[in-house]
């Protein structure tokens, strides 16, 4: 760990105390909770103090007990979680979905988390995107969300970019990174997400939620389907209800992040086989899961050349 990972640690001990008085502190105290939050994150916290770093080739003392529960599992090894420990991942989107995905890898062990999201955290957010705390309103989502995950799991490398995903940003957004999680609430995005992981051949994890009801789709361009392949066109505009419009209760959006985190443990680890050339539809009124076939097209626009 280095000595930003001590910094990390020292800093949040002070944001969980300051926190506690931003409730009552109005717009000066939320101003300042977020200069702080910019401070550590733009690297201008001093380290308290050197932490050695990790042998290669091997778990330390903190990081057996850490993650003990998942390394007794019969499929899981000591191999498996040092590759993880290496592993990068990119999270598109720091909301409803990439909340409990980001949570999930970071617990899990994952190395390196990016985190994409041009936008600041609302007060509408809350219910469901719980990355985010009610100090945090008009914080920048990917700072916020890179806080927390420090937070959770300070061994773990959080890299936020306060940027929209874009077709002239992918290529330097997806560098260095093992597989991508998809959690943006835009058609848009999840289109451009799909094309720029077709073109660099980056294994992908789509999904979406509205209401309750949600979708999860594993993807390793060039094997097997894409998204594109499975939707070819968005839907016309206006044809689909936002979250604002249709709504989205917060433990559906949970559901749909988890097994989205779970497939991104699978293409990262192979552990298990990944939910790919299929979606699984999740209906959680009358609580039921669809696992629906999805054939790869040749004359698909992102995947079909590879």
């Amino acid at each position: 760990m280095s000595d930003d990972g001590s910094s990390r640690r020292r800093f949040l001990r002070e944001l969980a105390s300051a926190a506690r008085e931003v409730r009552g502190a109005g717009a000066a105290g939320r101003d300042a909770y977020a200069e702080a939050e910019a401070a550590l994150l733009a690297g201008e916290a001093a380290p308290e103090e050197t932490v050695p770093e990790r042998p290669a080739d091997e778990l330390t003392d903190a990081e057996l007990d850490r993650y003990s529960r998942q390394l007794v599992l019969p499929r899981w090894s000591e191999r498996i979680q040092l590759a993880l420990r290496e592993a990068s991942v990119l999270v598109v989107g720091a909301g409803a979905l990439g909340s409990p995905v980001a949570l999930y890898l970071a617990g899990a062990g994952v190395g390196r988390l990016g985190i994409v999201d041009s936008d600041a955290v609302e007060l509408s957010n809350l219910h469901r995107q719980l990355l985010h705390f009610s100090p945090d309103v008009g914080v920048a989502k990917a700072h916020s969300a890179a806080a927390k995950l420090a937070f959770l799991n300070p061994e773990v490398e959080v890299v936020p970019y306060e940027v929209r995903f874009e077709a002239h940003n992918a290529a330097a957004l997806l560098e260095g990174h093992d597989v991508v999680v998809d959690g943006s609430d835009s058609f848009a995005t999840r289109y451009a997400v799909n094309a720029a992981c077709c073109a660099a051949r980056l294994p992908l994890v789509e999904g979406g939620v509205l209401g309750l009801s949600g979708l999860v789709m594993a993807i390793e361009p060039g094997r097997t389907a894409c998204y594109r392949c499975a939707f070819p066109e968005p839907p016309p505009a206006g044809s689909v209800p936002s979250c604002a419009e249709g709504g989205v209760l917060g433990p559906a959006a949970g559901v749909v992040g988890s097994l989205q985190a779970l497939e991104a443990l699978k293409l990262l680890t192979g552990f298990a086989p990944a939910l790919t050339d299929a979606f699984l539809q999740v209906e959680l009124l009358d609580p039921g899961f669809t696992r629906v076939a999805v054939q790869r097209r040749p004359g698909c626009p992102d995947c079909g050349a590879l």
